[in-house]
This record gives C-alpha cells, sequence and structure tokens, in this order.
C-alpha cells in the first residue's frame, strides 16, 4: 500500500477499534513481539491474506504507540517471512504495516517449522489465530495430493455383502451404449469402475451396493432429529428432548430414500391458494426437492476419510428451520459465496459417477441452483450456506423472504450480503460474492442504494472514492 493508504488505514482503525479477518495490531513499542508465527501464518492460509500493522497499542485503548524502530522491526519481519512493508510516520512516530499475502491453495498450509506442521499451522477464526486441527491440515494435502478417499479398501468386506441384485443393475446401466465395455469381463470391469480395487471391495461399492455398510463404518450415516425448540437443549412441554430421533442407515440410496421420509412426516403441509392463478395447492415447510438436493449433496461430497469415518451425517429440525450438517468442509478452490455459479472440484469423483448412471444424481452442479430456485418460488427466505471448521452446514427456513427497506431479497441476496458486509469488505470482495463481473455495476446497483439508505456505511466517509474504502454494514 502507499503511504496516504497506510495513513488512511490508520484513522480508519482509530474510529473502528478493532481488528478484523485480515487486519492484526501490534504495539512493537518496545521490540519487535516476540509471537509472530501464529498470524503469519493464519494470514498465509487464506485466500486474501492479511495486514499486520505495528505500532497501535490495542491493549491501551488503541493508543498509536508508534514502533521502536522501523528499521530494525521490518529487518526482523524479513526475517520470518517476505510481505509487502510500508512505513508512514505521524505525530513524531513510525508506524509499519506488513501485507501477507495468500499462499496458494496447493502450497498449504503455511506453518511455523520450529512447532512443525502439526503444531506450526493456524487458521484465522475472526480476529484471531486459532491452532489447526488435523484434520484441517489433512484436508489441505488430500487436495493437493488428489487423494481418493472413497476408493480406499475395506479389508472386512467380502464381494458377497453386496447387493448382487442391484450391482447387476448398474453394470447393465454402465454397459449400455458403451461397446468396449460391453465386451469386458465382469471382474475386469470391478476393477476399472472401482468397485474393487486390487480385488478388494472400494468403500464406495461398500457405501453404494453394501447390504450393510454400517457393519464396517457405523458412524457413516445419517442422525435425524426433531427439537422442541430453536436450539438443541431446548425440552418440550413433556420434558422431551426430542419429538423424533432416527438412526438413517444403509447404503446411500437407502439413506437417501429414509432422510427424505424423515423430513417429510416432520413438516406441516399447508394449503395456499395462489394469487397467479387462483389454483388450491399444497405446500411443505420445505420444498423436498430443495431438501433432496441438500441430503444427496451431503451424502456424495462428505469426507469419507479416516479423519471423518466416526461423524455422521446430522439432520437437525427445529421450530422455523431445518440444518444439515456434512463431515468435511468444502473441498479444493471454490469459496461458500461462488456455490452455483463455479464448477466445483470433486471430492469422491467415483461415488459421484456411480449415482450419475444409477439415475439418482445429475452430475451437473445444479443441486445449489435448484434450492435457490425451490426457496424463491415458495417465496420463502434465501437458505444459508456455510463452511465451518472441518464440516459443511446448510440451514433452511419457514420463514417468508425478508425485505429490507422495501428491497426484496432476490438472486442477489440483499439481506445475506448486509450479513456479509458486518466484516469491512473491499469493492472487489462485494463484487465477487454477488457472482459479478463488473464492480461499478455492483456498487451502483447494489451497495449505493443500501449506503444511501444508511444499511452500508463507508470506513472512510470523506474520501466516497477512495481505493482503500471499506464498506460494512449494521445488521
Amino acid at each position: 500500500m502507499t503511504t496516504e493508504e497506510f495513513l488512511e488505514l490508520l484513522n480508519q482503525i482509530k474510529r473502528m477499534k478493532c481488528e478484523s479477518q485480515i487486519l492484526e495490531l501490534k504495539s512493537a513499542g518496545k521490540g519487535c513481539p516476540r509471537r509472530l508465527y501464529d498470524t503469519l501464518s493464519s494470514f498465509s492460509n487464506q485466500d486474501n491474506g492479511g495486514t499486520i500493522v505495528f505500532g497501535i497499542d490495542e491493549e491501551n485503548d488503541y493508543e498509536e504507540s508508534g514502533v521502536y524502530d522501523a528499521q530494525d522491526l521490518q529487518k526482523k519481519v524479513n526475517e520470518v517471512v517476505r510481505p509487502l512493508m510500508t512505513v508512514a510516520q505521524r505525530g513524531g512516530k513510525n508506524f509499519v504495516a506488513a501485507e501477507i499475502p495468500g499462499m496458494d491453495l496447493a502450497e498449504r498450509p503455511c506453518y511455523y517449522k520450529g512447532q512443525g506442521r502439526l503444531k506450526g499451522s493456524f487458521t484465522r477464526i475472526g480476529d484471531s489465530d486459532e491452532p489447526m486441527t488435523e484434520y484441517e491440515i489433512y484436508s489441505y494435502e488430500a487436495f493437493r495430493r488428489k487423494y481418493q478417499d472413497d476408493i480406499r479398501t475395506v479389508q472386512r468386506a467380502a464381494f458377497s455383502t453386496l447387493n448382487q441384485e442391484s450391482l447387476e443393475g448398474y453394470i447393465r446401466r454402465l454397459r449400455k451404449g458403451k461397446p468396449n465395455l460391453s465386451q469386458m469381463p465382469d471382474r475386469e470391469l470391478y476393477e476399472l469402475m472401482s468397485i474393487t480395487k486390487n480385488h478388494e471391495v472400494t468403500l464406495s461399492a461398500a457405501m453404494l451396493f453394501g447390504l450393510y455398510p454400517q457393519a464396517y463404518f457405523p458412524q457413516l450415516c445419517i442422525t435425524a432429529v426433531v427439537v422442541p425448540g430453536d436450539e438443541i437443549g431446548d425440552i418440550g412441554e413433556m420434558g422431551e428432548r426430542f419429538l423424533d430421533n432416527e438412526r438413517i442407515e444403509g447404503s446411500i440410496p437407502e439413506m437417501l430414500d429414509g432422510a427424505l421420509k424423515f423430513v417429510r412426516r416432520n413438516m406441516r403441509t399447508k394449503t395456499i391458494i395462489r394469487t397467479d392463478n387462483g389454483r388450491r395447492e399444497d405446500r411443505t415447510d420445505y420444498p423436498m426437492a430443495a431438501v433432496r438436493e441438500a441430503v444427496i449433496n451431503a451424502l456424495v461430497h462428505r469426507d469419507y476419510s479416516i479423519h471423518t469415518e466416526g461423524m455422521p451425517i446430522q439432520i437437525l429440525m427445529f421450530d422455523g428451520r431445518m440444518e444439515i450438517h456434512n463431515p468435511g468442509g468444502i473441498y479444493g478452490r471454490l469459496r461458500t459465496d461462488q456455490l452455483g455459479k463455479m464448477q466445483p472440484d470433486t471430492r469422491n469423483p467415483v461415488i459421484a459417477a456411480a449415482l450419475e448412471v444409477l439415475g439418482v444424481t445429475e452430475k451437473r452442479y445444479s443441486g445449489i441452483p435448484t434450492i435457490r430456485r425451490e426457496f424463491a418460488q415458495c417465496n420463502l427466505r434465501e437458505p444459508e450456506f456455510a463452511d465451518k471448521r472441518g464440516h459443511f452446514v446448510v440451514k433452511f427456513y419457514q420463514e417468508p423472504r425478508k425485505t429490507v427497506n422495501g428491497l426484496r431479497e432476490n438472486g442477489a441476496e440483499i439481506y445475506n450480503l448486509l450479513i456479509f458486509c458486518k466484516t469491512p469488505r473491499t469493492r472487489k470482495e462485494i463484487c465477487d460474492y454477488l457472482g459479478l463481473s463488473s464492480t461499478s455495476y455492483a456498487m451502483q446497483v447494489y451497495i449505493m442504494p443500501l449506503v444511501e439508505q444508511g444499511l452500508i456505511r463507508l470506513s472512510i466517509p470523506d474520501k466516497p472514492k477512495s481505493p482503500k474504502q471499506l464498506y460494512y454494514s449494521g445488521v
């Protein structure tokens, strides 16, 4: 950043008095801070990187205390990492900014070698640097090395434990219209299509065609509960913790059917009169087409590695909302705001391809768009998708789509945009979130109307066109 931009950032810090996902403050008044590696690691491990500002005393009401020696501080920071350094002076005091770029996903995690990969890898959570879990570290390695956990072998599973009728139906569908496969012996075809690997049954075969896959993986199932309240732990009028509670087992197609039956019997159905044609229509709390897509996504894209095989998929039904928790976060380079807008990397390609052959899925990456479309057609609040630490969460709501000062929530997700901007955002971050290619269009059509209504604020209000401008909401 330029010196002018750095001074503007100092003004912003003075006004907001807080750190953020991409901003860390260090005092450095009496020397170089001893503990820097955790922030350097966490900033390097996120796409947008981050900036460390030295010379702000957070513990003393964010006083601009300055640094002890700007030249020596830069030298010591550069011994650890090579950031872009900027020095600025104000009120006779020196301040130093170190801009840490995000490391390429294929090279993560960035870690402090003095503590090793397992203890020296950190991730940024809000304004805090937290040690990475073993699974978070593994997930980077799995993507980098293209591990296929869905075709690891299950040594206890004999071929006779597969449902032969289902398997034969799959093979018939697979061979249809493919002359080369039609001439191939069954045993060779099993190896080719990862039904077996070195003549041992694979995990994908067990999960797709197994008579009882949970004999080998007890927690590769779905646990579904109905809670008498808004949160886990709420108790009903008779002291009941759950209004319904089921462990859904079997193969992936069987678990899909079981999950949909569970959701159906625990949803209300109301009759409405459509305003466009005057016809009566039965409508459930949540559109079943959207529920189906969400459950399929969980079954197909969950992590099947040894790190998560003890974690079931969860369906939680509360008063007014439903949540589906999926072990394993988003795989690869995709971000939450890109879901349904970009083609994702596939964590379990064999399972995904087999379910397409079986007619269970389409494998056209239409799941998220279908979910959003179904909720929009029912005039229900936009679903939420969250990539948590080691798991992915889908939230469905029964409430109508919200309006914000007359702006109806639509494909641009006005309401969710305000939530997104609770953390100050750049123009580019907002544009990427909206899935738009034109920053000026995003600002003119979506952001400036919200600024005019006071729903979005400027971090540098006296310089609205500043390249360092950030936009934040008070929602």
